[in-house]
């Protein structure tokens, strides 16, 4: 992997979600480190903000590998809060219709074929994701949507129909644009809360954004040695 040169552009929904690492890194990290050049990006919540602010901020700094990172809600109760994966396969959740109690999706309503890009099988598959998993990080199948799931109904079809693992709001904004663009990137998450849970006293969100941040020093370091 030849990284001389290359600008990296680490996204989040909310610079909360990567302040951590920005304080650290930035400006000391990046003078120490002549090979690659990071940045630091706001996309904005939901798939509207992130598709718009996503393609500006490629467009203005054309970069050769945008990580996002940030929080998700998780399906599986069995997984440990806190815990960080690499997104696998994302889905743009909740474009559809429900038609006689029977939810119906782009495909199931012919508005898109399963294999027109940039979908692969209905879904947004990371393939990069093999070259840039430096980490070895755990992968998993998300689902963007722009309501967050609280109903058994949602959860259901989402952990079900889509065997989604993980929850967001901007993801698969990523996905969709990276691999239209043929953009490398990275999605990167540190899981928050049990999607339905909606008492925050429950949730892990300190210990998520400090897993994520360490997760993504430990990413940069790597990629620092490699370059």
């Amino acid at each position: 992997m030849e990284l001389y040169g290359m600008r990296i552009i680490i996204t989040a929904a909310t610079h909360g979600e990567w302040m951590p690492s920005f304080q650290k890194i930035n400006p000391a990290y990046v003078k120490l480190n002549k090979r690659f050049s990071v940045g630091f990006h706001e996309s904005g919540v939901g798939l509207l903000a992130s598709s718009v602010s996503l393609m500006k901020m490629f467009v203005q700094e054309t970069p050769s590998l945008i990580i996002q990172v940030g929080v998700a809600g998780s399906f599986d109760q069995k997984i440990p809060l806190g815990k960080v994966f690499a997104i696998k396969d994302d889905f743009a959740g909740d474009m559809g219709v429900y038609e006689k109690k029977n939810w119906k999706d782009l495909f199931d309503l012919k508005l898109d074929k399963p294999n027109d890009a940039p979908y692969e099988k209905k879904s947004l598959p990371n393939p990069f994701l093999n070259q840039f998993n430096l980490l070895k990080l755990p992968s998993k199948k998300a689902v963007t949507v722009n309501t967050i799931s609280t109903t058994k109904a949602a959860i259901d079809l989402y952990s079900g129909r889509y065997k989604a693992s993980l929850e967001s709001m901007e993801g698969a904004a990523l996905h969709y644009m990276g691999r239209d663009l043929h953009i490398p990137f990275i999605q990167i998450r540190a899981v928050s809360n049990y999607v339905g849970e909606r008492n925050k006293a429950k949730w892990k969100m300190r210990d998520a954004i400090y897993n994520l941040n360490e997760t993504l020093l430990q990413y940069l370091d790597a990629l620092h040695k490699i370059a």
